[in-house]
């Protein structure tokens, strides 16, 4: 497994220009369908934990204990830990609902919706479409998707920083960039933050605000009620 840390930032129209003037290069330019998949009570992103299928493939994403301790401050950063081994993902997802669940037995209060608005098409063919067994796992922890959107993604990397910068362009409007280092887990990821901090002085960002992410704006924009009890719970 390895530790992602990336910091966002808002694209403009200069942005490709300024990579290129900073020796990046042109890696790649993709466009890809997310699924992202959550129990009614939002039993995994309430835990600030991520599940996702990505054009077939399966990735859950969830804060490194630094990112935890750090979560009560404005971060420009953040630091999550990446699975993408199925039967390992599936063996968390289980451990993440069941201590979800055993702490609200006996709690009272409301409880989600069991349907959630979707944006976008939920069934396709090809790559995207879900195999039965994924079906059948889903099924069994009651996990539904909750957000669903295309990206039309450009990369660009520098050779010699091991950084790479990604452009993205979602499907219902909204345009993000993000600086991303990939970390070993267990390593120390202050030399990844440097790196970054370096790369965005390199572009001329600045500002020490958090950026939103695609998800961020998917989720006021089409559940607004989601939006709002990650808001509460300081995962947002």
């Amino acid at each position: 497994m390895s530790v992602e840390v990336e910091r966002k930032f808002v694209c403009d129209a200069d942005i490709q220009k300024r990579l290129e003037g900073v020796g990046a290069v042109c890696i790649g330019h993709c466009e890809f369908q997310d699924r992202y998949y959550d129990s009614a009570d939002f039993h995994l992103t309430l835990r600030n934990v991520w599940l996702r299928c990505r054009q077939g493939s399966w990735e859950l994403k969830y804060p490194t204990v630094t990112e935890l301790e750090d979560s009560g401050e404005v971060s420009l950063c953040s630091r999550y830990v990446e699975m993408t081994n199925l039967p390992q993902i599936q063996l968390k997802v289980r451990e993440i609902m069941s201590e979800s669940v055993n702490e609200q037995e006996g709690k009272e209060g409301g409880c989600a919706s069991n349907t959630h608005p979707v944006h976008g098409d939920t069934t396709s063919t090809g790559a995207t479409e879900s195999s039965p067994a994924d079906h059948a796992w889903l099924a069994e922890l009651k996990l539904v998707c909750f957000a669903n959107y295309i990206t039309v993604r450009r990369s660009f990397g520098f050779k010699e920083e091991g950084v790479r910068v990604d452009l993205d362009q979602a499907d219902f409007g909204y345009c993000v960039g993000e600086i991303e280092v990939i970390v070993p887990e267990g390593e120390d990821t202050q030399p990844a933050l440097k790196k970054i901090r370096n790369t965005a002085q390199k572009l001329g960002l600045s500002g020490d605000q958090r950026v939103q992410g695609k998800m961020d704006v998917y989720l006021q924009t089409y559940c607004p009620e989601h939006y709002t009890k990650l808001l509460n719970a300081h995962i947002l």
